[in-house]
């Protein structure tokens, strides 16, 4: 749903279609024929597409006013400040700021930079970041890793570079529907075979079987009819339009329509450990001065280092809350943090230079490592104080670094979080925690929550490169802590090969790579422009907790597919199956149209709609088809059986056509009826209802109008001899 179908185009989607146009062709064959009472399945058509209109449209007003919220927007600067506007309101020359994790929204030239890297892999396809200093360009579509800046605008709308790549260098992978691919299968190898054995099925009628024109045109209509599986299309779309409107309002933001399917079929999700599992909200909890290092002295340099870069993240929000922006000493240089070399750095003036990030990045003293240890398998998070000779963007490019002291940082676990991973522990969801902390921290933390393995946990960094070996340690490991955006990416590769539909949740830039290539990427409202613009769904409350409620959705809205689709694809293949039977035999087709639209709507239409309103979620895995035709291949088989037998009973037995006529449509309605029985178990008082109530509408049809659907009186049939 991310490009947002206008009015215009939801009225052509829903009417100009290859099955509406076939629809109206048979229409004009009945008008030919004369027999006006067999146009009744055009109602059925017409009602089909004002559903499908309406229903979309009105989830389309729901979804235009959440994406209001999410719409990207530019910062640009203003003679007061700072002022937001949206990216269309854009001019040339005009001066936008960008900080990590915002997308660069037009090509722009640089005018400041605080170590402002880019990553530009949505254009390039190559994930290493690039530092950009004044001069350089900007190209949107890339999205800020770490630093800030300011930028001049260059091009904007048709004319930025990315506009015009946007086809070639979007690698987001689209959200898998297994299901949709199979109907597309279905609709596809119908379509092939309609129009053949339409033609043929007409020249059998009317040059074999002896039927005049009028006939012939009626008995062709009513077998290419059944064929068509135009229910099962609406039902598909109406229920993922109905589905994208039920989740918008749990606040969740659909971009693909494919993505709630997705989401059902989810059975490992990948999840950060911040505003997930925990609240995001860090606090500085202590200081460990290392080295007799006075804690004056630490806090003199973390008051300076700490207010040195402009973007914010929780980290930064901790520290500056805890430490004073005294500004003790001149700023000469400066590395920002990025997640992939997991520390910052500044150098003073007269004071040398200083690094803050994770300890095992920055030392090898084992002494400072193994209580940076201790303090993590506590829950707390651990960040180094050192100093060193040079800054460098690299930490092996970090020279006579010595260590100063550990700042610890706690975070509190969400009171929602046990319930949530309970849920999907249920669900048969394993959980896997894929975090940027060191992994005793997480592990720490995803035991408190409840997440099952959580005790599992590993250095992302001693993770094989094989792909096999990658595979095979992914699936013994719950937490993976220490994880690059790379290593994010791989984690679900890993996963995607051994079989699993994975869900990856995020927020931040780190987390794109990831988001782009899951089957369903879920981000948080609050979260990066990069990670939102990536997703296949927003969470726009940014609350993990609703997760639950979203899945639950989505499995409805799956659950209830797979259960009716049998219904449509009955009939679909007993009247491709009939055609050619009675085409090989020579003999009239079965049934006529008037016939088929009794059987369609007691047998599918009502029964498929009350259905697919019902809170069931159980969804099958994988292979929608085989589940679907486990229902809908016997049902068709045997109504083939059926009315075989009827036509071979015929001649010996002197049937009438219309008592015969009159069989096959009780064959017909009884075979159906059976299916939705079938469907319907296990039978609850609802579906014991509504199989009683479509059965008394179609006894009460074949009792009480005869006539209309070509068929004998019941007490003729029971005089009959």
């Amino acid at each position: 749903m991310k490009e947002g179908k206008s009015t215009g185009q939801i009225i052509l989607s829903h009417t100009i279609t290859y099955f509406n146009l076939l629809n109206l062709i048979l229409f004009g064959l009945i008008l030919l024929s004369g027999q006006y009472k067999n146009m009744f399945f055009m109602g059925i058509v017409v009602s089909n597409s004002l559903i499908g209109i309406i229903q979309e449209l009105k989830v389309k007003k729901l979804i235009d006013a959440l994406s209001v919220i999410t719409a990207t927007k530019a910062k640009l600067l203003v003679a007061d400040g700072i002022r937001e506007i949206p990216i269309e309101e854009l001019q040339i020359d005009d001066t936008i700021q960008v900080a990590a994790g915002d997308q660069i929204v037009a090509d722009c030239t640089v005018r400041t930079s605080e170590g402002m890297e880019v990553n530009e892999s949505l254009l390039t396809g190559e994930s290493v970041p690039v530092l950009k200093k004044p001069g350089d360009l900007l190209y949107s579509g890339s999205y800020i890793v770490a630093g800030s800046g300011t930028g001049q605008v260059l091009h904007t709308g048709e004319d930025n570079y990315a506009t015009q790549l946007v086809k070639k260098a979007r690698t987001k992978k689209r959200a898998t529907s297994e299901m949709q691919d199979a109907i597309k299968r279905i609709i596809k190898y119908v379509s092939y075979a309609i129009i053949p054995i339409g033609i043929t099925l007409f020249c059998i009628q009317y040059f074999r079987a002896g039927e005049n024109l009028s006939d012939s045109l009626v008995n062709t209509v009513a077998g290419v009819l059944g064929m068509i599986p135009e229910g099962l299309v609406l039902l598909t779309s109406v229920s993922f339009i109905l589905g994208v409107g039920r989740l918008a309002r749990k606040k969740a933001l659909v971009q693909e329509m494919e993505a709630i399917e997705a989401l059902a079929r989810v059975d490992v999700l990948c999840l950060d450990k911040t505003g997930t599992i925990t609240t995001g909200k860090l606090t500085v909890n202590s200081i460990l001065p290392l080295h007799d290092c006075s804690e004056e002295k630490i806090c003199c340099f973390m008051d300076g280092l700490v207010f040195a870069f402009s973007e914010t993240n929780a980290t930064s929000e901790a520290l500056q809350n805890f430490f004073h922006d005294t500004k003790p000493f001149p700023v000469t240089d400066t590395v920002p943090f990025s997640s992939q070399r997991k520390f910052m750095g500044v150098s003073f003036q007269g004071q040398g230079s200083f690094v803050l990030g994770a300890p095992e990045f920055l030392t090898r003293e084992a002494s400072v490592l193994q209580q940076a240890e201790t303090c993590a398998s506590q829950g707390l998070r651990v960040l180094l104080l050192a100093s060193c000779q040079t800054l460098s963007t690299s930490p092996g490019g970090l020279a006579q670094v010595s260590p100063m002291a550990l700042i610890l940082l706690s975070d509190c676990i969400k009171e929602d979080a046990p319930e949530t991973f309970h849920f999907f522990a249920n669900q048969g969801v394993k959980v896997k925690i894929v975090s940027g902390d060191n992994p005793a921290t997480v592990s720490t933390v995803g035991v408190q929550a409840g997440i099952d393995g959580a005790e599992r946990f590993i250095d992302a960094s001693t993770l094989p490169k094989d792909e096999t070996a990658l595979r095979k340690t992914v699936s013994q490991y719950t937490v993976f802590g220490r994880v690059s955006p790379e290593m994010k990416q791989a984690i679900i590769h890993a996963c995607q090969a051994e079989g699993h539909v994975v869900g990856m949740v995020g927020d931040g830039v780190n987390d794109v790579l990831a988001l782009k290539d899951s089957d369903c990427g879920i981000a948080m409202a609050k979260g990066a422009d990069a990670a939102k613009q990536t997703a296949h769904i927003v969470l726009m409350d940014s609350d993990f907790a609703s997760m639950k409620n979203i899945v639950k959705e989505g499995r409805t809205v799956i659950a209830n597919i797979e259960r009716v689709s049998a219904l449509y694809l009955t009939k679909t293949i007993y009247s491709i199956l009939l055609c050619v039977l009675f085409i090989i035999m020579g003999k009239p087709y079965p049934f006529i149209p008037i016939q088929l639209s009794l059987i369609g709507a007691a047998a599918i239409g009502i029964p498929s709609f009350l259905l697919a309103l019902e809170h069931h979620e159980e969804v099958t895995s994988s292979g929608f088809l085989r589940h679907v035709l486990r229902f809908s291949l016997p049902g068709a088989l045997s109504l083939c059986g059926v009315l075989l037998g009827i036509q071979f009973l015929a001649g010996p037995l002197h049937f009438s056509d219309a008592l015969i006529s009159t069989l096959n449509l009780l064959a017909g309605g009884i075979v159906s009826l059976g299916v939705v029985a079938f469907v319907c178990h296990p039978m609850t008082k609802r579906r014991m209802a509504i199989c009683i109530g479509i059965t008394i509408l179609f006894v009460g049809a074949f009792f009480l109008f005869p006539e209309f659907f070509g068929i004998l009186p019941v007490l003729k049939i029971m005089l009959y001899h």
